[in-house]
């Protein structure tokens, strides 16, 4: 804040750093929350709903790694995920979501953990093969259709994209939405770092 009782222009870059949001918005939410930070992070994620995450100066460097392995021994996997303290790291909510991830991955097989991970190469082969098939459309709606076709690959093959194998328990919610819920729940940065799957013979 500066000392006239306004906002500083230093005060807006360090909340759009710390959220992503446009810089007018950061003005008004600290303007608004008197220059109480935390209080315009929560006037921005109001306003905004789900697309304003604090991405905090605080960085996830705690976490555990745990495994999944199939009953008959030849499926495994392994996966990481990271929160701020050690106190959350060995929670059982927290744990517990990590051993949810991990069968999970067992049962889905993504092969991305985000949509960023995903080859370009890769993306623009599966667009031009939905391309093709949306061919004999109307030109207008043959983009869109080959987008959405798209978007509903990647959110089979990318980890946080995909809705739990156990819908009923987890309300139909995407791996990023539960992500979410244990941050929300722990008030931590959560992340889920990588994984892998091992299959024998594979």
């Amino acid at each position: 804040m500066s000392s006239s009782g306004g906002v500083s222009a230093a005060d807006v870059k360090a909340l759009r750093d710390r959220t992503g949001a446009g810089m007018m918005d950061c003005k008004k939410a600290l303007t608004e929350a008197g220059g109480d930070v935390d209080k315009a992070i929560e006037i921005l994620r109001l306003k905004a709903g789900k697309r304003i995450e604090d991405r905090g100066e605080r960085v996830a460097t705690e976490g555990t790694i745990q495994t999944y392995v199939h009953h008959n021994g030849k499926l495994g996997v392994l996966v990481e995920v990271d929160c701020e303290t050690d106190f959350v790291a060995r929670t059982d909510d927290f744990i517990g979501f990590a051993r949810e991830v991990a069968s999970h991955i067992a049962a889905a097989a993504p092969l991305w953990l985000s949509e960023e991970q995903v080859p370009d190469e890769k993306r623009e082969a599966e667009l031009h093969i939905f391309e093709q098939e949306a061919a004999d459309k109307p030109a207008e709606i043959r983009e869109k259709i080959a987008a959405g076709k798209l978007q509903k690959w990647l959110s089979e093959v990318v980890l946080l994209e995909q809705v739990h194998v156990n819908a009923d328990k987890h309300e139909g919610k995407t791996i990023r939405q539960l992500q979410h819920d244990i941050a929300a729940r722990t008030g931590e940065n959560v992340l889920i770092r990588r994984f892998e799957r091992f299959v024998v013979g594979e």
